[in-house]
């Protein structure tokens, strides 16, 4: 019992009380497939029904044991992060970089759970590239950043299944996609060199000298190695000729598989330089290597390394749409759980409106968000089982930058608002939410930036003739007329009509002005492509038998908003040949202030 307080100051101070509880409860959340409704539903929409039968119950025991096992594996992983040891105790250089059990653990259930294998043995034809992404979906929030190495894993794979497996790579892949966790290997990407970013054709200084017996030796220096610790790689470098000389650009650059150690464990002469200091994703280790003479093979035709990474730059944008959506989903339901317990002004965060209506449009976006992420991988496996149309690859080849671009802006700002949505607790380290605030921040700039992909985008439509736009539009219109018998569906049936309209007006009218002008316009057309396709997919969604309300009203309130930002801003004069000055002139400042005059 408490003691009936005192009006007189005390003669003593009060004797320090025992921490009291917070009178705040923690968010719980169960078997994240279970309570995935949207998920649940979409593969019982599309999925054939004896593959959905297996996948459900496999889906619900990796439930549990996300729950149960993995999960707390992924607290370890983030308090204890890598170490780089540079010498041993007697002054050896010895680079190790050494990560905790949990890490190590991490990899052996990627494998077990064929988190990679799933995609390649095509137990479920077209089927298996969106079971794997489901996998990943829910294991991505509870991996303790194991995530990022299998995107790698998974882009290695894909590249050399897209050689066609040869000989001299076979052992390789049979590793990268084994079940067995002995067996199971990790690969890096090696692209990012000293001067940094997406520019690999001009930033490359990486060079490969061949040697007598066929095999290659790489020089150079790698500063930003994700996954070090991985078993291999994959990396560019440029080909020394008998002149001792290299070609600069893009067409100098081939692609080399090396193993990063040997049987015994020694480097294959590569030294680390550090590990990187990272604001997120520190559970993995991220390094900056020098390459001194590293035994490589040589898996590109000379000169075509790019258009060989391609296909692994594919698989990773797809990975890194993964992780946004999955961290969206997340934050969601740790938002949505705390709000039926905690209570502020008198009365739960529940039944505050407008802290649901707040969730509501986060809710909203991370519905747009799946459904994007579902497309491009439904379009995955129709293109690796040899049943796309042509149409179908276009599309693929679309939407892959442009989900990446959009989903990776949309979970910086979902997570940002579901943290907000637990006040001072979601700034609290020991909560976990800041974790992952810090790990989705990174997700818009690995794999290339909104600007460096929404550049991409224009280069997909230009390299189609148009051809990739005119299915973009296509695909479009045969969903909205799924959706035209749903009466409840028709003001975002229309407002989608609406949109495509003034898409197709811009594109005409920005054909017309120049380079410039679609340059500018290039993140908000990319934008726009995001936000439409979304909403065909939403209102589709919503048009199929036995929708739930909620399906139309995400629909309805995703169709609301600005469809089509690209036509906004061209009326507005922001893509003509004076904006760029203009542009510069608020950033930099006026090259050439007026002089003199009263009261300026």
């Amino acid at each position: 019992m408490w003691e009936k307080p005192r009006l007189e100051e005390p003669k003593t101070p009060l004797a320090r009380r025992e921490t009291e509880p917070l009178f705040q409860e923690q968010p719980e959340i169960g078997n994240q497939y279970l309570e995935d409704a949207l998920l649940r539903n979409y593969l019982k929409t599309h999925l054939p029904p004896q593959v959905l039968q297996e996948v459900n119950q496999d889906l619900e025991r990796f439930g549990n044991r996300l729950l149960t096992k993995i999960q707390p594996l992924a607290w370890e992983c983030e308090w204890n992060p890598p170490v780089f040891r540079p010498y041993d105790a007697w002054g050896q250089r010895v680079d190790r970089i050494i990560t905790c059990s949990a890490w190590r653990r991490m990899k052996e259930i990627a494998a077990e759970e064929g988190l990679i294998a799933e995609a390649y043995e095509r137990r479920y034809s077209n089927w298996s590239r969106m079971y794997q992404a489901v996998k990943l979906y829910l294991f991505s929030s509870s991996s303790g950043g194991f995530n990022c190495p299998l995107a790698m894993t998974d882009g290695a794979a894909k590249v050399i299944e897209s050689l066609g497996v040869p000989g001299s790579l076979k052992n390789a892949f049979d590793h990268l996609t084994s079940r067995d966790p002995k067996k199971f290997w990790t690969s890096g990407q090696w692209m990012t060199e000293r001067r940094g970013g997406s520019d690999v054709a001009n930033g490359t200084e990486t060079v490969a000298r061949k040697q007598p017996d066929g095999t290659y030796r790489l020089y150079g220096f790698k500063w930003f190695t994700s996954a070090a610790d991985s078993d291999m790689a994959l990396t560019l470098a440029r080909v020394v000729d008998a002149e001792g000389c290299v070609k600069q650009g893009s067409s100098g650059l081939s692609l080399f598989f090396l193993k990063v150690r040997d049987e015994e464990g020694k480097l294959n002469n590569i030294q680390v330089q550090r590990l990187k200091d990272k604001l997120g994703t520190r559970q993995m280790a991220t390094g900056e290597l020098w390459l001194n003479g590293a035994e490589a093979q040589l898996i590109s035709a000379e000169g075509r390394g790019v258009a060989s990474i391609s296909n692994m730059l594919n698989i990773t944008r797809i990975h890194n749409v993964i992780a946004a959506v999955a961290s969206m989903r997340r934050m969601m339901n740790l938002s949505r759980e705390y709000a039926r317990r905690r209570v502020a002004f008198g009365k739960l965060l529940k039944d505050h409106p407008l802290h649901v209506q707040t969730m509501a449009r986060m809710e909203v976006q991370t519905r747009g968000a799946f459904l994007l992420l579902m497309e491009i991988v439904r379009l995955l496996g129709l293109v690796e089982t040899d049943m796309a149309s042509e149409e179908d690859q276009h599309l693929l080849r679309l939407l892959v930058p442009v989900a990446k671009l959009y989903t990776g802006k949309q979970a910086s700002a979902v997570v940002i608002e579901a943290m907000e949505s637990f006040g001072g607790q979601g700034y609290m380290e020991d909560t976990g939410l800041p974790v992952v605030i810090r790990d989705t921040l990174v997700l818009s700039i690995w794999e290339g930036t909104t600007n460096v992909l929404s550049l991409d985008v224009l280069r997909s439509l230009t390299k189609s003739q148009g051809q990739a736009l005119a299915v973009f539009c296509s695909a479009v219109q045969k969903k909205l007329e799924l959706a035209a018998s749903t009466a409840e569906l028709g003001p975002a049936v229309k407002q989608m009509h609406d949109a495509i309209g003034r898409l197709a007006q811009f594109v005409q009218g920005a054909g017309s002005k120049g380079s410039v002008t679609m340059e500018l316009a290039a993140r908000d057309f990319s934008y726009s492509l995001a936000r439409i396709y979304a909403g065909a997919l939403l209102t589709e969604h919503a048009a199929r038998s036995g929708a739930a309300s909620t399906d139309i009203s995400a629909a309805r309130r995703w169709c609301s908003r600005e469809l089509c930002p690209v036509a906004v801003e061209l009326r507005s004069g922001s893509y003509e040949d004076g904006a760029v000055l203009a542009d510069s002139a608020l950033v930099f400042g006026d090259p050439d202030p007026p002089q003199g005059g009263e009261g300026r």
